[in-house]
Formats: structure tokens, C-alpha cells, sequence
């Protein structure tokens, strides 16, 4: 275990909730204490949880094309509450149609994401990006700078 709080859900009207159980499963994992509010998940719902426990990044999860909509003034809402320098990812299927994911990762990063994965990204790779942002070493334990 690395003392690193995250909490994990689906955004908006989505409920894709396998998907959901498995990243839990993974970062769990890792050594990641996890707070998964599970599918359906409004913005302040994310936020509060990430107050309340002193999380150090928020993963949102979307696979039913409104991410986009549903992600819209996180990071706004964020900074309102005093939380404003959290970790913000976001991934599976953020928009409706065919748009390029380098066009997709641009207007969520736009919006204040600080990762923004395409569909089908294994854990593995989220993992490894939290591990680096947060100062995880690969054993798990916190790196002091």
C-alpha cells in the first residue's frame, strides 16, 4: 500500500460498471487506496468524495460518448472547492463519433484533464502515469523529494 487515496467513478447517465470493477481491481492492486463511487456519478459527487477523504486524484471513467459534456468545468469546480491542483484523468470513449483521439485529448487536456486515455487503454498504462505524478516508486512506497 502507498498511502495514495483515488477516487474512481462514471460520469453522468453512464453505466458501464465492468469496466468500473476492473480499473478498481487494478489500482487496488497497485497499492492504491480506492474510493470507487461507481456509475452514474455527478461532478459533485467527485468532488465531495475527494474532500472528504483527502484523495490525491480523481479518475473519471466514461464510455458512452457524452464524456465531453459531462466533464465540462471539472477542473473549474475543482479549484471553487479548494481542490484545484488535484490530478484530473479521464478515459474510454469521451465523444460521440469518429474524432481523432489527438483531437479529443487536446480539448480535454484544454479543460483541465492532466491525462487523457483513448478507449481500450489497459490500467497498466494509467497506473504508470499515476505512479509517476503522484511519486510512487514501483515497490509502492512514497518518494520524498
Amino acid at each position: 500500500m502507498n498511502n495514495k487515496k483515488i477516487i474512481l467513478g462514471v460520469i453522468g447517465a453512464d453505466v458501464h460498471a465492468v469496466g468500473n470493477k476492473i480499473l478498481a481491481y487494478a489500482f487496488e492492486q497497485a497499492g492504491y487506496k480506492v474510493i470507487n463511487l461507481g456509475v452514474m456519478v455527478s461532478q459533485d459527487e467527485f468532488i465531495k468524495a475527494a474532500i472528504e477523504t483527502g484523495a490525491d486524484a480523481i479518475l473519471v471513467s466514461s464510455l458512452y460518448g457524452h464524456g465531453e459534456l459531462d466533464c465540462r468545468g471539472l477542473r473549474e469546480k475543482c479549484k471553487e472547492s479548494g481542490i484545484g491542483d488535484i490530478l484530473l484523468y479521464v478515459g474510454g470513449n469521451l465523444v460521440v463519433g469518429k474524432t481523432p483521439f489527438e483531437v479529443v485529448e487536446k480539448k480535454f487536456l484544454n479543460m483541465g484533464f492532466n491525462k487523457v486515455y483513448p478507449p481500450g487503454t489497459l490500467p497498466d498504462v494509467a497506473i504508470k502515469d499515476l505512479n509517476n505524478d503522484l511519486g510512487v516508486s514501483i515497490d509502492g512506497s512514497s518518494i520524498t523529494y
